[in-house]
């Protein structure tokens, strides 16, 4: 006679997520407990990620009012709440699960997100991006150059060698800067025209008799502060361009206090 094959039990814990975690979830999911069913044990790093949510982001887990690591595996009918940075209750103790700050903010930018890497540049953020970066090489590259991940592609978050991190809500590049200025608290390391937009090169002065053959001679006249980009040579100058991104700057400063 055949043999027969024994399903496995289905188990059930119920979660819930806190604060920003939230983004990542479907309306009906949010702010509220939900059962999630699963066989075997699984880790709740493993449960959190297959809802939707990155580690990256995860800053808390508390299980039965409990806080654990990643590698905690559920047994059934867990009563589970995720916490984002800066949401986590006054308990004790704590195991905090995200990675402590990088010593300064540089980025990595996910392919499609050119725009806000230029928009960095110009506050003055190491921001490397290119468009044909694969997710292992932007990992990579994070990781050996201690590099914060943004981007739109929650899978790229996923990776288990990821430590820092972050999934852009908006689609808007300006509202992308903000998003990233606020999270990272970065309001007070802005250095405006330091960066070449362009390639991210260090912007040195340069003289306008050394530009004779590179510019208009009404530039060159009309303007007498100029920049070089040590990297591509873009040269820049405070033409109308230049009160636009103060008046953005000033903005922007007023938006993310």
């Amino acid at each position: 006679m055949p043999s027969q094959v024994h399903a496995k039990p289905v188990k059930q814990a119920f979660l819930q997520f806190y604060g920003a975690l939230n983004d990542f979830l479907p309306k009906n999911r949010q702010g509220v407990n939900f059962p999630y069913q699963f066989t075997n044990g699984p880790s709740v790093k493993d449960v959190i990620e297959a809802i939707g949510v990155p580690h990256v982001e995860v800053d808390l887990i508390l299980v039965n009012g409990y806080s654990v690591a990643f590698n905690h595996n559920l047994r059934g009918k867990e009563k589970i709440e995720i916490y984002p940075r800066g949401e986590a209750p006054e308990l004790s103790p704590l195991v905090h699960l995200s990675a402590k700050p990088l010593p300064r903010a540089k980025f990595i930018i996910d392919v499609n997100l050119g725009k806000l890497a230029r928009k960095l540049r110009l506050l003055g953020f190491d921001s490397r991006y290119g468009n044909d970066l694969q997710d292992r090489d932007i990992v990579e590259q994070a990781i050996q150059e201690q590099r914060i991940i943004l981007t739109r592609d929650k899978g790229i978050l996923k990776y288990g060698s990821v430590t820092h991190g972050y999934w852009l809500r908006s689609d808007d590049p300006k509202r992308q800067v903000n998003e990233v200025m606020k999270h990272f608290q970065l309001l007070q390391d802005i250095q405006p025209f330091t960066l070449c937009s362009s390639c991210g090169g260090p912007l040195v002065q340069v003289d306008a008799k050394q530009l004779m053959e590179r510019l208009p001679q009404d530039t060159r006249q009309q303007f007498k502060l100029f920049m070089e980009c040590q990297l591509c040579r873009q040269l820049y100058w405070q033409g109308s361009h230049y009160t636009r991104i103060c008046n953005w700057i000033k903005k922007l400063k007023h938006l993310c206090k």
